[in-house]
């Protein structure tokens, strides 16, 4: 609260007589200052209520007028007479003068030094006023940090300040306001806040109206939020304490938030990490924590991503409550975000799938905000993921990407085949090639399976073959000569050969994430491999 000129009349004591000047009692009075020079205004720094018995007062009426002028343009917050010292009466002209500049004339009737001495008084008793309301005001923004976190800090800053209040992201977003709907000021604190280009700073914008501080967030390093608070003009110095109070109690709120939420994802990264791994089914993924509903877009970041970058990145690409049910780790190959597949932006069925173009994808803006290449792959339900992360990650270890964010789509000429398949016809396909094998195997051992397709990789080369799999070259040749009867042709017959290869390739060579499991021609042909299967025919 300002001590205006017409608070100063009626403080306890005082004994003044409005003259002219009425439409200034508004002006704030900043001290109380006895001057009798021709020219004060060399010696004022605005608000001072100038004293005076006259002596220095202009002759003439052109002077006096301009005396006037010159203490209002100063800040001058009223002007002050002793009448019946060295002056009768105010002159009209200085009278009128102070109408038109709107600056108080005042009689007044008690001494200069009472008058000084109350204007000192009221300040010194509105400092310690001051003073209590910061107490008071930081125990409730404690309370309510307590009792409603963020939102409560907020909420109390705003009333106790007499304002509003938002805080913005690390990087201008807008993250919580008070009140919440959007405000004209808004755009201005987030302009002063990337203006900063993320440093730690203090600042406040006042164009005589209205107040904006705008204050990082964070105790070292760059700032990991921003707090802007708009009230009033001037801007008082017990909502600039109150403004910084809260700054820390943001900071440290959001410190704790940022430690919580990296621990949940450490733990549902665990869970990830295990299916990919081979060690969790994908099934019980979704069972033991929550996970969005699929489609998913998963995306493998190249190696050197901390997991507290990783969720610091997440948070501020994914919509608010998608980063909750996102899957992040890190791995070897890089760390693995499994994130819900974004398609309400453009692109959303560009070629035909949802993502079909690189600005739908989350992948664009979370490599972007991480700084490093990065590889995504769609998947159409959890039990894709891990081949999903394969082809992601081999994306990234060829630097398809380059130094940005590509997709396998985009990149993989194989992806054009995964509308051709049914995932789960292609499965079946499989399972009934292979069969035979994996039957001798379970009777007589050996590796079938693998000894085939470590052959068909190495160009038929047996010698190559056999030292990938660590065995004797007549090892090799004797599982080969199994696997041919057991399968029940030659490997150099061209058709058997080429079911076996696509049998052992198929999940590994084509994407996963077809978009054609539900339409009706693949409810037929997953119809036709089931029947085909029952009847023992290949489909």
């Amino acid at each position: 609260m300002a001590l205006t000129v017409a608070r100063t009349m009626a403080l306890p004591g005082m004994r003044m007589r409005l003259l002219a000047g009425r439409s200034g009692t508004w002006r704030a009075v900043r001290w109380a200052h006895v001057s009798e020079l021709a020219d004060p205004v060399p010696w004022l720094s605005g608000g001072e209520l100038v004293m005076t018995i006259g002596l220095g007062l202009p002759a003439e009426p052109d002077g006096r007028r301009a005396y006037v002028e010159r203490l209002a343009a100063a800040g001058c917050a009223a002007l002050a007479f002793a009448l019946h010292e060295a002056i009768e009466e105010v002159p009209n002209d200085l009278l009128d003068a102070a109408d038109a500049c709107g600056l108080p004339v005042l009689e007044v009737l008690t001494s200069f030094i009472s008058v000084t001495e109350a204007v000192a008084r009221w300040h010194a008793d509105e400092r310690v006023r001051g003073e209590r309301r910061v107490v008071a005001a930081q125990e409730a923004m404690a309370r309510a940090a307590l009792a409603h976190g963020t939102a409560g800090i907020l909420r109390t800053l705003a009333e106790h300040a007499a304002g509003e209040a938002l805080l913005l992201g690390p990087h201008g977003e807008h993250k919580h306001a008070v009140p919440a709907r959007e405000r004209p000021w808004h755009a201005r604190a987030a302009e002063a806040a990337a203006a900063s280009g993320g440093g730690r700073s203090a600042g406040v914008l006042d164009d005589g109206i209205e107040a904006v501080q705008v204050h990082s967030l964070g105790f070292s390093g760059a700032a990991t939020g921003w707090l802007a608070v708009r009230t009033a003009s001037p801007l008082d110095w017990h909502v600039r304490m109150l403004t910084s109070h809260a700054a820390c109690l943001l900071a440290i709120e959001l410190l704790g938030l940022r430690v919580g939420r990296s621990r949940m994802h450490a733990q549902r990264g665990a869970l990830l990490a295990a299916v990919l791994d081979g060690r969790l089914p994908a099934a019980r993924l979704g069972e033991l924590c929550s996970v969005a509903a699929a489609p998913y877009e998963v995306v493998v970041a190249r190696p050197g991503v901390s997991l507290e970058a990783a969720v610091e990145a997440l948070e501020e690409v994914t919509e608010a409550g998608d980063e909750e049910t996102a899957l992040v780790c890190v791995r070897p190959e890089g760390t693995v975000f499994v994130l819900p597949e974004n398609t309400g932006l453009p692109g959303e069925q560009a070629g035909g799938r949802p993502g079909g173009q690189a600005g739908g994808r989350l992948g664009v803006p979370l490599c972007a905000r991480l700084g490093v290449a990065g590889g995504g792959c769609r998947a159409a339900g959890l039990e894709e993921v891990p081949a999903a992360v394969r082809h992601a990650a081999a994306l990234v270890a060829r630097g398809g990407g380059g130094d940005g964010y590509a997709h396998v789509d985009d990149m993989e000429p194989q992806a054009l085949l995964r509308d051709a398949f049914v995932p789960e016809a292609a499965r079946r396909f499989s399972t009934a090639v292979l069969r035979p094998l994996r039957e001798h195997e379970a009777r007589h051992g050996g590796d079938l399976v693998g000894t085939l397709r470590a052959y068909l990789e190495a160009g038929d080369n047996a010698e190559t073959a056999a030292r990938r799999l660590g065995v004797h070259r007549n090892t090799l040749r004797r599982r080969l000569a199994a696997a041919e009867r057991v399968s029940g042709g030659p490997l150099t017959d061209p058709g058997h050969r080429l079911r076996l290869w696509l049998a052992l390739s198929l999940p590994d060579l084509v994407p996963p994430g077809s978009s054609r499991a539900a339409n009706g021609d693949a409810v037929r042909l997953d119809r036709r491999a089931r029947d085909a299967d029952a009847e023992g025919r290949h489909p």
